[in-house]
């Protein structure tokens, strides 16, 4: 096998395999490496998105559930969303893995090896691994992003379950069940049945701080209590943290070209970039990545077979920004965490809130949502984000003087 590639990418998650996949199919093929340490069945976990009927049938391979009704609930509250537009579906990881890893053809490859190291030289980089070392022209590392400490997160841990009983309403799935404990920060149950017998329950915390993780267990089992129902055989758990704030970049990254205007007036030189989660692809106020990271990297490989290298924006400025006011006013109000999300649920139809998580609201929708909000602690963000940005601007500028 060769080491020589005209692109490695890093990890065989949704960014890299999605990537990989889409390359193989191109009429001529980039060489291309994806270096990867673990199956995807040590990987295996649900992830969740919204989409139409055409994309859901493609996914159908591996779906493990589909809804066209969702709810959230409160103590006082339960507004209840359905949709003809929009299916809300869990995926297998697994499955989808295994299908894009299925499309690989050569020159295009997927090796179990684990990446140690990054020597970026004058026009290639060195790839340094527990197996050997690879070279590349460029690499698209897809590794989960670095979260600072104190980072704002949304961390979980869920059990896979049978049931005894019937599931009551199979056919909702509770995206935000709040009438759980609320003093470690933004907390929720999310749970969604898979047939009437078969359920995924996470315990879904949004802070800057991890908990043990059997405070997400004894959260689990007070739901199943409260909602009476008892578990027939417990299947297997997973959990997962992930970002809602600015992502860590690595250095050795950030010190790379990582744009075609740069690529152009430095010459022919080894591009390293972040691609997926690490690159931003997470919506800051829900923490879906699925849709975005898809959307990138059909972007991103439509730009290569032109001879483009450079990674496109996941998420839009504008969005971000207005994403990052919301997380503002979730940590510096929490008292008003669960009705910012009861009233947004509330302020729009089932077609309206799945265009909003997608990150395609119109403007209607935006204003609907707006109007919801409490507009003080939304006025204060804004003026305090703002004057970040300026007195960041300033120090940008007083540097480069």
């Amino acid at each position: 096998m060769s080491t020589e590639f005209d692109i490695a990418i890093i990890g065989g998650g949704n960014a890299g395999l999605t990537l990989a996949a889409q390359l193989a199919a191109q009429d001529n093929p980039p060489s291309t490496v994806v270096i990867e340490p673990q199956t995807v069945q040590q990987r295996d976990c649900s992830w969740g998105l919204w989409a139409l009927d055409q994309q859901a049938e493609q996914l159908a391979h591996s779906t493990k559930g589909r809804w066209r009704r969702w709810q959230l609930v409160d103590e006082t509250r339960r507004v209840v969303h359905s949709s003809n537009q929009y299916n809300y579906l869990s995926l297998s990881s697994a499955d989808y893995l295994l299908d894009r890893a299925a499309q690989l053809r050569e020159p295009v490859s997927l090796i179990e090896d684990s990446v140690k190291a990054l020597h970026p030289q004058q026009s290639e980089t060195i790839i340094e691994t527990e197996q050997g070392r690879y070279s590349a022209k460029t690499v698209y590392d897809s590794r989960p992003p670095k979260i600072g400490y104190s980072t704002l997160r949304q961390h979980f841990l869920g059990w896979q379950i049978t049931t005894k009983e019937p599931i009551k309403d199979p056919d909702m799935a509770t995206l935000m069940d709040f009438r759980v404990d609320q003093s470690r920060g933004l907390h929720f149950i999310y749970a969604l049945p898979f047939s009437d017998h078969h359920l995924l329950i996470e315990s879904t915390l949004i802070s800057g701080r991890m908990e043990t993780q059997d405070w997400y267990r004894d959260a689990i089992k007070g739901w199943l209590r409260d909602n009476n129902i008892e578990i027939g055989e417990f299947l297997c758990e997973e959990m997962g943290v992930i970002p809602m704030d600015t992502i860590e970049t690595d250095p050795d990254i950030a010190a790379s070209p990582m744009s075609s205007e740069s690529s152009e007036s430095l010459g022919p030189q080894p591009l390293i970039a972040t691609i997926g989660a690490a690159s931003g692809a997470v919506r800051r106020s829900s923490g879906y990545a699925f849709q975005h990271i898809q959307q990138q990297i059909s972007q991103l490989a439509a730009g290569i077979a032109q001879g483009n290298m450079a990674v496109p924006t996941p998420i839009s400025t504008r969005l971000t920004a207005m994403d990052s006011i919301f997380n503002g006013v979730l940590l510096s109000r929490p008292d008003l965490a669960v009705s910012l999300y009861m009233d947004m649920a509330k302020a729009l139809n089932g077609d309206e809130f799945a265009r909003f998580m997608l990150g395609q609201a119109t403007t209607g929708d935006w204003l609907r949502v707006i109007a919801a909000m409490p507009k003080l602690p939304f006025l204060k963000e804004t003026v305090k984000q703002s004057a970040k940005q300026v007195s960041k601007q300033l120090l940008g500028q007083h540097k480069s003087a």
